[in-house]
Order: structure tokens, then sequence, then C-alpha cells
């Protein structure tokens, strides 16, 4: 692994994923969503020393040639570019079509032709649906419960029949709920953090579910072993703690390490359609452990902890006055 392409290398995960890359002295090329600001999402805040050793390429991943083009200097390919939220699925499931499916072709055939030798496509927890079975092992059934989900289990599939119908070397890396700084106003642990910063007040949505939480700096060293380990190729790998926590008791936990009491609200806008909220999540490591022996080094209060820190020093950038969707 020594030139490497992140897509969706602006993003909260993907900016992360950069700058352990350049630390491991590989030479990265970040897909940036190409806009008329020349902003690069959150790889603009990150330190001048990573800054200035990855090589920008503004682009749209739902675009053939632009993707290929991309690729062309690279010998492995972290895919991350995608439209995440949930709630906006339910407003735009085309865009999310475009993006997540598109755009994953359009990496998976320019690998094929440009014979890279790994892909690592990013896939999500929220594909398994509630669970049926705990802990959730990758021979749990896939069953997406929202066009998010939908979109990214469909997405999963294609990287897998190119594996299957082209020998093409990609793994799928599946991630529950990962966590820290820079991510999304949209997510629940911000949600949480920046209302808590603000007053005792936190308006959510549904309370009694459980999620499996992930610091960020696990998720992205189990996405650089899954590079790293030939053995991952054709295989689905839950990257996750082990661990699920209802949203109440975070919420309890959050408002802990703050120093501040929480008094929780229930808002209509904020829940899931009944049959398409996923009610439970807790992954099962075995094989990321066994197959690239990776194991979270962070615990959720000390992730919880920097991600709190971090969120202190950055709250002016969030706005905790409106849903987020």
């Amino acid at each position: 692994m020594k030139k490497v392409l992140v897509t969706g290398a602006g993003g909260f995960i993907g900016s992360h994923l950069v700058e352990a890359l350049v630390e491991r002295k590989c030479v990265v090329t970040a897909l940036v969503h190409y806009n008329s600001f020349s902003r690069w999402g959150w790889l603009d805040s990150v330190e001048d020393r990573v800054k200035n050793k990855i090589k920008i390429f503004p682009g749209d991943i739902t675009d053939y040639h632009c993707v290929k083009k991309a690729m062309s200097s690279c010998d492995t390919v972290f895919h991350l570019a995608a439209l995440i939220g949930i709630p906006y699925s339910y407003n735009a499931p085309d865009s999310y079509i475009d993006t997540n499916i598109k755009g994953t072709i359009n990496v998976l055939q320019a690998a094929r032709e440009l014979k890279i030798k790994k892909i690592v496509h990013t896939s999500t927890s929220e594909t398994y649906g509630t669970a049926q079975f705990v802990p959730i092992s990758e021979k749990h059934p896939i069953n997406p419960q929202s066009p998010y989900a939908a979109s990214k289990a469909g997405a999963d599939y294609l990287a897998l029949s190119f594996h299957k119908s082209f020998d093409l070397p990609v793994a799928v890396a599946r991630p529950f709920n990962t966590f820290g700084p820079r991510q999304s106003a949209r997510a629940v642990i911000p949600t949480i953090i920046t209302q808590l910063l603000k007053g005792r007040s936190v308006k959510l949505g549904s309370v009694n579910t459980t999620r499996d939480l992930t610091f960020v700096k696990d998720t992205v060293n189990g996405f650089i072993r899954i590079a790293e380990v030939p053995e991952a190729v054709g295989k689905v790998i839950n990257i996750g703690s082990g661990f699920e926590i209802s949203i109440a008791d975070l919420v309890t936990m959050i408002a802990g390490i703050i120093g501040n009491k929480a008094t929780i609200s229930a808002q209509k806008e904020r829940k899931r359609p009944p049959r398409s909220e996923v009610e439970r999540l807790w992954a099962d490591t075995t094989l990321a452990k066994e197959l690239l022996g990776w194991v979270p080094c962070f615990s959720l209060a000390k992730g919880l902890e920097q991600t709190i820190n971090w969120f202190k020093k950055n709250k002016n950038l969030y706005k905790t006055d409106i849903y987020n969707v």
C-alpha cells in the first residue's frame, strides 16, 4: 500500500483516514466533492503537515471519467464517498442511488480497467436492519429499512459481485456507528453534545434504540488493516466495539462527562417511520480480530472525552437550534 486514493476524503471518517495514511508514509490522493468555493470539507481543517503531503483531486463520484482519472496513479482505493443521512434519504432517494450505487459502480469499473491491487469498499451496519440475533455477525441477514440502507446494500452486493465475476480484489468494511471529532451534526452523538453544551434540554427521536459505537481512530485502523491483509479480499468484515448502549443511557453518560444534567424530550420530526427504525445494533467482531488482528483501542468513555473536548473548541461550527436532517 504505497499510492492510495481515498474517495469521500473531505468527510468525517475520510479525513481521519487521510491523516492516518499520511502518518504511515503513504502517497495519498484525496477525492473531494467539487465546489466553486475550492473547499475540501474537513481536510481544510487538518494540520498543514498533513495537508502539504496530499494531492487534492476535486471531482464527482458519479462521473466515471473523473473517478478513473483520480484512480489512475494509485494501487489501493478506499471508497468512502456516499450520501449517509438517513432522514434525508426519505426526501431524496434518487440522490442516494446516484451517489451510493452509481458512484460505487464507477469505482469498481475503473478499478477493473486500471488493475488496482486492492479496493476497500465502505458499507454500514444499517444494512442489517434491526438485529435478528445478537451480536450481529457477518452472516446476519441483510434487511435494509431505509432508502439509505438499501442503497448501501446494493453497493455492497455490486462490490462482492465484481470480486466473484471478475476476480476484483475488493473487500467490504462494515463499520457500526462511528463517532469522534468532525462528525456531522446529523449524527446522534454530535446532536447530544452540542445541545448539552448549550443547556440541559436534549431533543431527540427514539431513545430506547441501542447502538454499537466505535471511536473514529479505531474505525480507521480497521479499514487500514483490511487493506493490508490479503485474506480480506472477497469478505465482509464488521468493524465495531462489540458493546451496545441505549441512546437514553448515552445521553446520561455524555451529560456526566460534561458535568451537566440532561432533560430528554422526544420530537416527532426526529423519529424515523416506525418500520424504518433500526431498534438494535450490536457487532460481533470475531472475524476482524481473527483475520486482521484488529481490536478497538478506545473505550466508549475515552472516545467520548476526546469528542466532547473537540466540540467544546468548535461549537460555533454547528447549528444547534435546528434539526439537522
